[in-house]
């Protein structure tokens, strides 16, 4: 297979349906594209209606493009990540994996146009990432979920209304800012440096304001991350958990006991915002973000510090401060279902605290005039008791 008929290919499955975000390439299944979060077959013609191994690893292969740091890093950890362009058409984050002795593709339409806050919608507590001057903000949320884009969004701000120097550490380079009031230099692991913890190192000797940190994927990431914010510099970077709460717990398992009080202290003196973020349904089709947004304030530290106890989880912390930007999952679903985004039934099925996000349901519809109950006829029993023998 050349080139071109690969191009062709990757091009057919992109313009097969609307809001294509990912292309699906595996054994046994037809070619795949996931749109609104579902996966849909392409049609071919003639069809291959099963892939089979064979056809998945010539076009692994010619993805790699005789590439022998990504050859022996598939080969020897079994996955590889990458970068892919179609000339003129889109750029993709390439994922090519070994499963059962075959190989399985998934390539990520990244996006070419840099969002604003406003484009995507975001909390007003974004606009306040954006002025912040040093510290750690993180961004977590399942693969998937926008968190690339949603840094994205920050650093776009930040380039918009400082004029800083901005390095990135990207596995591989996402969005490519262009120079605006900041200095933009982007690099990409496994061709500008080899791992997170070496190229944060190099980082803190380019005398960058700005980090972005692609992922805090282990310990010595973490330190070099936290030793950055202490001396002034503004990290910002991503975490596969699914709260504040888990994402403190995340950062700490991943050092010894004896470090953990010294690490606590760190991380409470250098964590500016922890940002979470899920995408639902949206009515209509396509999906909406959900986003649980923890700022830093004097409770906050003293949890990080000694750990949550009754009254003071960080969920109970969020909730109670709404006024400085803070928002938890639940009040952000309910919003959206206000706001007649979701149906009740996604808002029941992602939410933290059902009850909570029921009682808001209730209150909104209780505010429309709608009923909030399915039970009919009650009336007062007026015989109860009367007949009842002396």
């Amino acid at each position: 297979m050349r080139k071109q008929e690969c191009d062709y290919i990757l091009s057919r499955m992109l313009d097969f349906t609307r809001n294509v975000s990912d292309l699906n390439i595996t054994v046994g299944k037809p070619f795949q594209v996931e749109s609104s979060g579902k996966l849909i077959p392409v049609e071919f013609d003639p069809a291959f209606e099963e892939l089979t191994p064979f056809q998945t690893e010539i076009l692994a292969l010619n993805l790699i493009n005789n590439d022998r740091r990504l050859t022996e890093t598939l080969l020897k950890e079994g996955s590889c990540d990458m970068s892919y362009a179609l000339p003129g058409k889109a750029r993709f984050r390439v994922n090519i994996f070994s499963q059962q002795r075959k190989f399985s593709i998934v390539l990520r339409k990244l996006e070419t146009r840099i969002p604003s806050c406003s484009d995507l919608d975001l909390p007003e507590s974004f606009l306040k990432m954006g002025t912040e001057k040093n510290g750690i903000i993180l961004v977590t949320g399942a693969t998937g979920s926008g968190k690339s884009t949603s840094l994205a969004a920050v650093l776009n701000e930040i380039n918009e209304h400082q004029s800083v120097h901005i390095v990135t550490l990207e596995d591989p380079v996402e969005y490519q800012h262009s120079h605006k009031r900041s200095t933009f230099n982007q690099r990409e692991m496994g061709s500008d440096f080899d791992t997170f913890p070496n190229g944060l190192r190099a980082a803190l000797r380019q005398a960058p304001k700005v980090i972005l940190v692609g992922e805090m994927r282990d310990r010595d990431t973490v330190e070099i991350g936290l030793s950055a914010a202490e001396t002034g510099h503004l990290v910002l970077s991503t975490l596969h958990t699914v709260d504040a709460g888990q994402t403190i717990n995340r950062i700490l398992g991943m050092f010894n006991t004896d470090e953990e009080n010294q690490i606590r202290i760190r991380l409470a003196d250098t964590l500016r915002w922890v940002v979470c973020q899920r995408l639902l349904p949206k009515i209509g089709g396509g999906r909406v973000a959900a986003f649980e947004v923890m700022g830093t304030n004097l409770r906050v530290k003293d949890s990080i510090l000694h750990g949550e106890s009754e009254g003071k989880t960080f969920y109970e912390i969020i909730q109670t401060g709404k006024a400085f930007g803070m928002t938890t999952f639940d009040d952000f679903i309910v919003q959206l279902y206000e706001r007649g985004l979701i149906t009740e039934e996604t808002a029941m099925m992602y939410a933290s605290r059902k009850g909570l996000v029921g009682r808001g349901i209730d209150s909104v519809k209780a505010g429309r005039g709608e009923t909030t109950t399915d039970i009919e006829q009650l009336e007062v029993d007026k015989q109860y008791g009367k007949n009842k023998k002396k």
